[in-house]
């Protein structure tokens, strides 16, 4: 198989304190070629950071505020400041992308206007700086695409995170801005409906991704996931396109490559 891009995962995660260097090391040998990892919050920039700087040709650092740390945060538009002064001019740390933002709206629907306050903020920031924005949208499809068509004509481009969306989001996502799509475990699991979406979309709009340790795909549902596994999603995605692996992860990469620069 050729090597994969993992466009999405954690290995920074305190789920990797005890055995980090043999995760990084499996993902390897698995044919990971880059791990993308996107902030979440201030707790965690110096994990973050320390991944990054201990294998810096493979774990390649976004910077953003999860929409989830808005939530009942006083100080959440601190740490949004705190966002963009990490891409302001004379930063010492380059990112490949403004991420993870975006919606979630799972837990509680009472931060929504934070949330979106954030988000805007966010993908302004990624238009300043030509970057991409690495959307996250959980319980909120309706009103990410309401947000995503206002900056319909504008040059906002991404991935849309372990995307869950119907084939009708996927193509009101395709009609505001060049955007690919991460596909993740959960096309493994049984009845999947992201399965029957991937199975319809072009190759040339996915990326691949794990979201390590969150989301493993089967064999692995109840356990740890991890970079290595995305092996696992590059079969299920050739499997549903009738397709080798090896032109999946080719393809996939090369979409990664040209979204995040690499």
């Amino acid at each position: 198989m050729d090597r994969i891009i993992d466009t999405h995962t954690h290995p920074f995660d305190e789920a990797f304190d005890a055995d980090r260097a043999q995760t990084v090391e499996r993902a390897l040998e698995a044919g990971v070629a880059r791990m993308l990892c996107p902030a979440i919050d201030s707790e965690s920039h110096a994990a973050l950071f320390a991944l990054c700087d201990a294998w810096p040709e493979v774990c390649l650092p976004m910077m953003g505020l999860h929409p989830t740390s808005v939530n009942d945060n006083p100080d959440w538009r601190r740490e949004l400041a705190r966002v963009e002064e990490y891409f302001s001019e004379g930063a010492s740390r380059r990112f490949y992308a403004v991420g993870e933002v975006g919606l979630d709206l799972y837990w509680s629907r009472e931060w929504y206007r934070e949330q979106e306050e954030a988000f805007v903020r966010q993908a302004e920031l990624s238009l300043r700086c030509g970057l991409p924005l690495v959307v996250h949208t959980r319980e909120a499809w309706p009103e990410m695409l309401a947000l995503l068509r206002e900056f319909r004509g504008r040059g906002l481009r991404g991935v849309m995170h372990a995307f869950s969306g119907t084939w009708e989001d996927y193509e009101a996502v395709c009609a505001c801005g060049d955007f690919l799509f991460g596909i993740g475990g959960v096309v493994t699991y049984k009845k999947s409906a992201v399965a029957e979406v991937a199975a319809r979309m072009p190759l040339d709009r996915m990326v691949l991704e794990t979201d390590a340790p969150y989301l493993p795909p089967v064999p692995y549902r109840g356990k740890r996931n991890e970079p290595a596994y995305i092996t696992r999603v590059c079969e299920k995605v050739a499997e549903l396109k009738g397709i080798a692996p090896a032109e999946v992860a080719a393809a996939t990469s090369a979409n990664a490559c040209r979204m995040f620069g690499l």
